[in-house]
């Protein structure tokens, strides 16, 4: 009987474990020092789903259809993107600020399921001497070892501005460059999944190296007019048995407004009525017990007008230039 249970231990010792061993978060290192920097870097993987539909974000038809061209289909169908067809591994996303980049990237990360890492400029920069070319490296190690991954690099222009350009450019700031830019080229050459999904408000910043790894480079303009009509029956819904909401005057008046422009007129709008029901509540001395507190009441149209004039466009001045570097260097879909 000892027997049994001594080989049901031994069992239980060896066999299981292997059943369910889980694959680490974190590659072997060849150092204690590049395993401390991917440990910090690992703070920046989004586990799970980021959540965000296509479905989620209005408009932007070309954006994602390019998007899906370029990072979903080859990993839903990878027989096809062989060769002559692999994939792009490197995207860029620009446009005016508030018009959906961030939400594209991470639409992408939902619909592929891929591992996300959220960098920023914090992220890959350091204080100590050759950290940041190390942390560089170890990123992109890390997005190989987690793959299909997508690495989401925001505000790139932060990181990778034009070279040679200020006499000012710190060594470190140009070993980070040199690094990033060797460490893109190196995808090309695998066949890991890995893509570089990188956002940015200022393109014509950007170095011409950086330009040319990043081979799909697509527009996020400001939303067009049914984009932005569907905008505000989400963001202010019409309510039964109140005024009706001037969908068609909203969506005249706000030409030139963003994504992001749209909500804080929304939230403006939405403001009026709760503004009106605070001059009550504060003109009566006694304090209210929060379940006697009264609804806040419907919007009127006159409370549109007030939100119209109290909010006005922050990313239209330079719409121009965001036209002019598509024309030189943007991808199109042609019919």
């Amino acid at each position: 009987m000892w027997k049994i249970e001594k080989l049901f231990i031994l069992a239980s010792q060896i066999i299981i474990p292997n059943i369910f061993r889980q694959k680490s978060l974190l590659p072997p290192f060849e150092s204690a020092e590049m395993r401390a920097l991917a440990e910090s870097l690992s703070r920046d993987i989004i586990r799970g789903s980021p959540d965000v539909k296509w479905e989620s974000i209005k408009g932007l038809e070309n954006a994602k259809r390019l998007l899906k061209e370029a990072v979903v289909m080859p990993i839903k169908y990878p027989k096809y993107f062989t060769g002559l067809l692999s994939p792009w591994k490197g995207i860029l996303l620009f446009g005016p600020p508030g018009t959906g980049k961030t939400m594209l990237a991470k639409a992408v990360a939902t619909e592929c399921n891929t591992t996300f890492f959220n960098i920023s400029a914090s992220s890959v920069v350091s204080k100590w001497r050759g950290d940041s070319e190390k942390l560089v490296k170890v990123l992109f190690e890390l997005a190989r070892y987690h793959a299909p991954s997508t690495i989401f690099l925001d505000e790139i222009d932060a990181i990778i501005s034009q070279r040679g350009e200020a006499r000012s450019e710190h060594e470190a700031s140009r070993r980070l460059k040199t690094e990033l830019l060797i460490q893109m080229d190196g995808l090309t050459k695998t066949d890991e999944l890995v893509f570089v999904l990188a956002a940015t408000n200022l393109p014509w910043e950007l170095d011409a190296a950086m330009l040319r790894r990043l081979e799909k480079r697509i527009l996020v303009p400001l939303p067009e007019p049914v984009a932005r009509r569907a905008m505000f029956e989400e963001l202010l819904p019409q309510q039964p048995g109140e005024e009706s909401i001037p969908y068609d005057i909203l969506e005249d008046k706000t030409e030139g407004y963003s994504g992001s422009d749209i909500r804080l007129l929304c939230k403006e709008t939405a403001m009026q009525p709760l503004r009106r029901l605070m001059s009550q509540l504060e003109q009566n001395q006694d304090v209210v017990p929060e379940e006697e507190l009264p609804k806040v009441g419907p919007i009127r149209s006159e409370d549109i007008e007030t939100a119209l004039r109290n909010t006005r466009p922050s990313a239209h001045l330079h719409a121009h230039k965001y036209d002019k570097f598509n024309a030189d260097y943007g991808s199109q879909i042609l019919q």
